[in-house]
Order: C-alpha cells, then structure tokens, then sequence
C-alpha cells in the first residue's frame, strides 16, 4: 500500500497568517468582533492556477477543493483548472443536500470527458446547519447524513448505464440515467465522525477521510469503520486530513508555528472558538477538545500541533518540523493504514514547496511513493535549498499580499 499525496487550493483565500474564511470573506453577515487580517491573498483563478500547477510539477496526485458559501464554487474553479494542468486530479467537495443525485452523476461524467478523468469526489454532508441553511437546506443534521446515504445510492446507481429506479425518504427517482457513464468511475471519498456517518461511509464510499487526530484516536476511527465495512462486505480504504510546517530543520518549522500563533490576537481566537462551538459537526469538537482553546501545550502529539484549530474550522492540526520528522509522522499513520494524505499549509504556494521538495523524498526513499525527478535537478542549490524553493522570500502572486 502506497502513499497518496495530495494538495489543497484555498479558493476562500490564502496569506502568510492563518486565514480562515473570517479573513477573506464574511459569507454575507458581518463579524465585527474578529479581528481583520492583513496579507490575504484573493483567490483569483491566475493564484489557484501557480498553486495547482506547482502542485503538479511536485508530484501531488490531486489536490482538495473546498465546498462553503465563503468560497469559489469547487465544480467550475477546477473545470477551469484542468485546462492549464495535464496529470492533476481534482479533488471537488459538494453538498448532497443542494444538488439533484442525477444531476451530480451528470456533472461527474462530463468532467470526466472534459478532464480526461481526473475527478475525484468528497461528498460534505455539513455540520453546521446555519451555513446549510444559506443553501436552502433545513434537515437536522442526522436527517443530512440519512440523506447523504440515499443520495449515494443514486449517483452509483445512475452511473449504472441503463434506466435506473429508487424510491426512498428523500429522493424518488424513475428512469434516472447518464447517458454515458464516468470513464473510470470517481472515487468518493468522505468523512463524519458522527454515529450516524459511520453507516454511510460503509456502505457506500471509496475513500474514509479523518482530520489529523493523534494516531491512537485515528486508529479507533479506522477499525471502527472498517468493521461498519466488513459487515456490509465492503472494503473502505483511509486518509487524513492534516497541514504542514516542513523545514530544514526541527527548529526553523516551530519557529514558523510560533510565528503563526504570534499573529493571533486574544479576540480573534475568542470569536473563532465561540463560532466553531455552535458546530453541530462531531468532528468539529474533536478537532476542538484536542486544544480547549488554549494556546498551552498545543503540541498534543509528537510533531502533530493543533495551534491551526485555534481559529480555523475544520482540520485544524498540522505536522510540524524537520523534513524527516514529518516523513516520520505520515510513516507511523500510514502503518495504522492510512493511504490518502490530504495536506495543506500557509500559504499554500510557498508550502507546497516546502512539503514536495523537503518531505517526498524522505518518503519516496522509505519506499513509500516512486521517486520522482525534480524539475530543479541539476540546478545548483543556494544555501542548501534547491533553486526552485521558494525560501523565506515572497512569490510573485497574482492579487498579491
């Protein structure tokens, strides 16, 4: 079992702090109590493009899109990404509750055709009804996931080739059909740390996401969906969502952390953590008990810091240190099989950098990812660092800082 790699494009916006969808953007309702952030990098589609296409040439195989009233819609930002890349697959989170199933089997089949079949699908059933709410979306969260389920059900179905019929709680389906069928199928993946997600991901998905807990807690998630598997006759493979702080050294990456963590005013984190507590997602408060809100000992596993959750929803840790060090992270996930690794970092050009020239090949000579060639081989190191890496110095951006 090999490792997967894969990037994230934060089409909510991007910079050299923590950004979060409070900086760039406020999704319609104003937060005058969070503290404005500077430095934040639009995301236009020339800045998705540098950072999908440098994703690309570092040997990512695909890269995460979010899904959210405070973004960029994720179907049409990578449909028009997969014309300036060639190999990058385009990971597209969505929202079962605001699309029609036969529509989204649609849609998936001609991105296939238009992207030479580099889509895959993360399928976010939402757990925080007042963002659904903006969708036009007014089921309990139980309900969604209940839905979720059905709606999967569909998509497979449909994507069948021939008439297919359902009827369930919440879709009624007759004759539902794609035309031409996704050439190969999208993987699905999808997370939920609720007992109701559970279920779901069993039954119907390809790929389980988990955000970075610490590997203990990873390993009961694996095992637990596993089983709900093995009962359905299912095989679900695993992966984790996490960030990343690589550096040279152990030293320079949590001084980088530090530095983050310096940016952060007392009310910036209050507002944050008493928005994020309204979730109704469990994940969310899992993410949330790994720090209390606190800044003391964030480091709440070897090299698996948890400073990110203080402000950001969602996955909130991140690996830090030394190149090695965090190979020696994704090794020890990977043994409790984890497969899929999907990582991010601020801001995001300059860490996909730092992650692809420092960190894979640590891992491609573990014999965990083929080695392969760097654009900058044969390129004369500066300091240490290849000519290609981007240093402690700034990129040119489009939109800028």
């Amino acid at each position: 079992m090999s490792v997967h790699l894969h990037w994230f494009l934060p089409t909510g916006g991007d910079g050299r702090t923590l950004v979060d969808r409070h900086a760039y953007t406020d999704g319609g309702i104003r937060r005058d109590r969070i503290t404005p952030v500077s430095g934040v990098r639009a995301p236009d589609i020339e800045y998705l493009a540098q950072i999908a296409k440098a994703a690309e040439q570092l040997g990512f195989e695909a890269v995460l899109t979010p899904t959210g009233t405070w973004c960029e819609d994720a179907w049409l930002t990578t449909a028009a990404l997969t014309q300036v890349t060639e190999r990058l697959k385009f990971l597209v989170a969505f929202r079962p509750g605001v699309i029609s199933p036969v529509l989204a089997a649609q849609m998936a089949a001609t991105y296939q055709r238009i992207s030479r079949g580099r889509l895959l699908l993360n399928v976010v059933t939402g757990g925080d009804s007042t963002e659904q709410k903006r969708f036009g979306d007014p089921l309990d969260h139980d309900r969604r996931y209940a839905r979720t389920d059905e709606f999967l059900q569909v998509v497979r179905g449909v994507w069948g080739g021939v008439p297919f019929d359902f009827h369930g709680e919440h879709y009624q389906v007759e004759g539902g059909l794609t035309a031409l069928p996704p050439d190969p199928l999208p993987e699905i993946f999808f997370g939920g740390s609720s007992a109701a997600a559970g279920p779901v991901a069993a039954r119907n998905v390809d790929v389980y996401l988990t955000w970075g807990e610490p590997p203990e807690q990873v390993k009961q998630k694996v095992d637990w969906i596993r089983g709900l598997a093995e009962r359905e006759g299912r095989t679900v493979r695993f992966g984790v969502r996490l960030h990343t702080i690589s550096r040279d050294s152990s030293k320079e990456a949590w001084a980088t952390a530090g530095r983050l963590l310096d940016d952060l005013d007392p009310e910036t984190v209050a507002a944050a953590q008493q928005a994020l507590g309204k979730s109704e997602s469990v994940g969310q408060q899992r993410m949330l008990a790994l720090h209390g809100g606190s800044r003391d000992r964030l480091e709440i596993s070897p090299n698996l810091w948890a400073g990110v959750g203080l402000v950001r929803g969602g996955a909130g840790t991140a690996l830090v240190g030394s190149h090695a060090e965090v190979a020696d992270r994704i090794e020890e996930y990977h043994a409790l099989g984890i497969e899929h690794f999907v990582l991010s970092g601020y801001p995001h050009l300059e860490e996909a950098y730092w992650f692809g020239e420092g960190v894979r090949p640590e891992l491609a000579a573990r014999g965990l990812l083929p080695a392969v060639a760097s654009p900058a081989e044969g390129v004369p190191a500066v300091n240490g660092r290849p000519a290609s890496a981007p240093g402690g110095a700034p990129l040119l951006v489009a939109g800028g800082r």
